[in-house]
Formats: C-alpha cells, structure tokens, sequence
C-alpha cells in the first residue's frame, strides 16, 4: 500500500508528516493555481536562493500522490498546480497548530481562529 492510500479524508493532521518545503509549496498554492517555474520562482524568493528541479518537482508529485495538490496540463510542456480541499485544509491545519503554540493571549487567540475560519 502506498503512502497515499495509507491516508484517509478522516485523518488529521496530515500536514504534520510534510517536510517544511512542501508545506511551503501549500501556502503558495492556497493564493492561486500555479504552474513548476512560478511555484519554483516564489521559492526562491522565499529562500534567498536557487530551487534546484529535482527538488521541486519530486516534492509535487508527493503532494499530488498524497491528495493535497491536483495536477492538470496547461499545453504540452507545462502543467498547472491547484490546492485540493485536502490540500487546503493542511494549511489551515498547519497555521490553527502554529498558532497555538505562539499565541498565549486568549483573546488575540481567539481573533485569528475567527480570521481562519473566514477564509473557509
């Protein structure tokens, strides 16, 4: 069984078992579908520096396997990347943990869960 059978719509936290890169592939694919080179060029700002191929695209093809983000061709060279519901409910998974961990003022906290699920 592979990995991504292994997952289930039911399991949480999938994020969690995302290397950093990935989980950063998602955030930049939750502003809009974008195709490898844009994907690679945000990285790379992102980064300070260069996003090696065989990092990239590696990299999407797990998070396409893993149900977070669908894959279509553009033409016959490039492919688009869109973020899943799946995909999109990592990040927000990814951010309501992150924001746990930093936000100890309960009141501050409870205004970023209603900014999170506004973008629901």
């Amino acid at each position: 069984m592979s990995e991504a059978e292994a997952v289930t719509d039911e399991e949480p936290g999938i994020a969690r078992d995302l290397t950093a890169f990935q989980q950063n592939i998602l955030v930049i694919l939750s502003e809009e579908a974008m195709y490898g080179l844009a994907i690679k060029r945000e990285l790379e700002e992102f980064y300070g520096t260069e996003v090696n191929h065989g990092r990239l695209y590696p990299n999407l093809d797990d998070l396409v396997e893993l149900g977070l983000v669908e894959k279509s061709e553009l033409d016959k060279r490039t492919n688009q990347y869109a973020l899943t519901e799946k995909g999109h409910e990592a990040v927000l998974d990814t951010l309501e943990w992150t924001l746990s961990r930093y936000v100890t003022d309960e009141s501050r906290a409870d205004e970023v869960r209603e900014i999170v699920d506004e973008q629901n």
